[in-house]
């Protein structure tokens, strides 16, 4: 029998309505192979990271349970991200579609395509909230409860758009 992973996807958008993009990109994650998305954030506004002179993003996190490795999920969330005609122009530039594989069970990955857990989330508001939105009681591996991480950053830019189903 295959083993199954928890992983949770980060998804982000500011480009050719936002919304929708991850609306679609939370049904097309559902149907990955070997995987099924079993809970999805609120749709979250926020101001973007880096370059100010784009329009404000929308994000998510989705909670999947796979057994595909961390590498071949990797690589069907940048085909994901390919299929929404994701052009990266610029470091935190404006996108289609941005999915970032933010934790695989509660393993440490250091790999030149791949670091879990993605090595900001503990800094960003449009991560960690939604992330606890879904999973309060997690924790992040050497940073400690997600619930102690959040309440030290800032996050009152962050609006919710759309509650979770």
């Amino acid at each position: 029998m295959t083993a199954t992973h928890t992983a949770y996807i980060g998804l982000g958008s500011n480009l050719e309505d936002p919304v929708q993009q991850l609306k679609t990109a939370l049904q097309e994650l559902d149907q990955l192979p070997e995987t099924s998305l079993t809970q999805a954030s609120s749709l979250y506004s926020s101001k973007p990271v880096g370059p100010q002179d784009q329009p404000d993003f929308v994000n998510a996190v989705a909670k999947l349970e796979t057994s595909l490795e961390p590498l071949a999920l990797l690589d069907q969330l940048q085909a994901l991200e390919q299929t929404h005609r994701r052009v990266r122009e610029r470091h935190w530039g404006p996108r289609t579609l941005d999915l970032d594989l933010l934790l695989f069970d509660d393993q440490i990955i250091s790999h030149p395509r791949l670091i879990v857990p993605h090595a900001h989330m503990h800094e960003r508001g449009f991560v960690l909230l939604p992330l606890a939105e879904i999973s309060p009681n997690l924790s992040l591996p050497g940073k400690g409860s997600i619930t102690d991480i959040l309440s030290n950053i800032a996050t009152d830019d962050l609006q919710i758009l759309t509650k979770s189903e």
